[in-house]
C-alpha cells in the first residue's frame, strides 16, 4: 500500500532555492502526539461566514471605483474533503489566499510593479458541509516574477491551508490551473512526484460554471494516503 510519503516534496530541491536555506540538515525526530494536539483548538463553522468564502465581495473597500467590484476573470472553485477511505470530511475550515488579477498580493513584502485592486483582499475561508464539499467564489490570480531563478514567474495559483479536528492537523497545498505554460517551468510544482502533481491541478467543469457569470473549477483534497494531495509550499 502507498502513503503519503511517496507523494511529498523532498525537504531539499535545490531547483527551489529557498529549500537550500531552509531544509533540515538532520533527520526528523518523532514526536508522540499529545492529548492537546489532537482535540483542541478545534476550528470550524464558527470560525467561517457566507461572505468569507465570496472574495468578490470580502475586501470591496472603494466602492467608487470599478463599480465596488475586484478586477479579472470571476471563477467558482468548489471540491470535496475526504480522508484516505475516500470517506467526506465534514466541519473542515479552508482558508486560501492568493495575488489579484494582476498577479500582486496585499502584502508590505511584495514588490512586484503591478497594481493593487483596492477592492480585492485576496484571502478568504469557508468550512466543509455534511458531505465535505466547500465553495469559494473569487478572481483568477495572475502570473508574477519571482528572483527564484532568472526570468522565472509563478504560475496561475491559490495557496489552501486546511485545518482538521485541531491546530496540529493542517495540511497547506496548492491549487494550479489546467493547461498553464508555466507550470513546466515552476521549481514548486516539480519538487512533487511526477506521479502526484496532477492532484495539485484542478479541473474545469461547465456543471460549476455559473452561466453568463463565472468559470468552475474542481479542486478534490484527500487528506491522507496513497492518493493525498501533496503538500506543496506557502512561499511563493
Amino acid at each position: 500500500m502507498t502513503n503519503r510519503a511517496e507523494s511529498e516534496p523532498p525537504f531539499l530541491y535545490p531547483g527551489y532555492k529557498s529549500t537550500v536555506l531552509r531544509a533540515p540538515t538532520q533527520a526528523p525526530i518523532a514526536l508522540p502526539k499529545a492529548r492537546s494536539t489532537q482535540t483542541g483548538p478545534q476550528y470550524g463553522a464558527a470560525h467561517a461566514t457566507a461572505l468569507d468564502a465570496d472574495l468578490t465581495k470580502n475586501g470591496i473597500t472603494a466602492k467608487h471605483i470599478a463599480g465596488g467590484q475586484p478586477l479579472g476573470e470571476r471563477i467558482i472553485v468548489t471540491g470535496q474533503v475526504r480522508d484516505d477511505r475516500a470517506r467526506p470530511v465534514a466541519g473542515a475550515l479552508i482558508e486560501l489566499w492568493q495575488a489579484n488579477a494582476a498577479g500582486r498580493y496585499v502584502h508590505s513584502s511584495d514588490a512586484h510593479d503591478a497594481p493593487l485592486d483596492p477592492n480585492f483582499f485576496g484571502a478568504g475561508k469557508a468550512v466543509t458541509d455534511a458531505h465535505g464539499h466547500y465553495c469559494f467564489l473569487t478572481i483568477k490570480p495572475g502570473a508574477y516574477p519571482w528572483g527564484n531563478h532568472h526570468n522565472g514567474w509563478r504560475p496561475a495559483h491559490i495557496h489552501y491551508s486546511l485545518f482538521g479536528a485541531s491546530i496540529a492537523s493542517r495540511l497547506i497545498t496548492q491549487l494550479y490551473f489546467p493547461g498553464d505554460p508555466l507550470l513546466q517551468h515552476d521549481p514548486i510544482f516539480h519538487a512533487v512526484p511526477a506521479h502526484a502533481r496532477d492532484r495539485l491541478v484542478a479541473q474545469f467543469s461547465l456543471d460549476a460554471t455559473a452561466p453568463g457569470f463565472a468559470l468552475g473549477y474542481v479542486f478534490d483534497i484527500v487528506l491522507s494516503g496513497g492518493q493525498a494531495t501533496p503538500l506543496a509550499s506557502s512561499y511563493g
